[in-house]
């Protein structure tokens, strides 16, 4: 984190999306990833703008002091999604305990005939992938990387991040995270 910047964040205190029934995703967000629905508010001015613009807005615990969130906006235009980004893009993430729990979810998932993509091996986590009934993709991911490892990635983050923002191809400073996904790789090279 940057010490230069005032501001001193202490987490994220929620994050908000768009639902296309209130009631509906908190029913399914309880079911599928067993998340608590701790409150709601709702208005027919915004109060940040004061704007007539009737919702709903839900929150769910997802654990660690984590909240999500979504607005039900019935006179607003169906939502959509942005079809100049892949769905695969766009989504929320959540951390699971082990690769045990990673597949528990998905047997979980499955089991209510979701369709989940995954296992996925990212290098130093694995993840499976679904949608919600609103169209967002969910990903349940576990860390399974070494504390090199990470390391590693957080001393390359700043070359690569250069590198891409020049070339805009995709920099080789962590290929090692690739050959680890493909069982490849045997110890962190230098």
């Amino acid at each position: 984190m940057s010490t230069s910047s005032p501001v001193k964040l202490g987490g994220v205190h929620h994050a908000a999306y768009r639902c296309k029934d209130a009631k509906e995703t908190v029913e399914w967000y309880e079911r599928v990833l067993g998340m608590e629905y701790t409150s709601a508010f709702s208005e027919d001015h915004v109060p940040s703008t004061g704007a007539y613009d009737p919702y709903m807005h839900v929150f769910l615990d997802a654990g660690n002091n984590n909240i999500l969130a979504f607005f039900e906006l019935p006179h607003q235009p169906d939502m959509g999604r942005d079809e100049n980004t892949p769905a695969w893009v766009q989504h929320l993430a959540f951390r699971v305990e082990s690769e045990e729990a990673l597949l528990a979810a998905k047997a979980h998932v499955e089991g209510l005939g979701i369709d989940v993509l995954g296992p996925t091996h990212h290098g130093i986590f694995k993840s499976i992938y679904f949608f919600d009934p609103n169209g967002h993709r969910v990903e349940l991911a576990t860390d399974i990387g070494t504390v090199e490892q990470y390391a590693e990635l957080k001393n390359v983050a700043m070359p690569m991040l250069e590198e891409w923002s020049e070339t805009k191809t995709a920099p080789r400073h962590a290929d090692w995270l690739h050959e680890i996904a493909r069982g490849e790789h045997k110890k962190l090279k230098d």
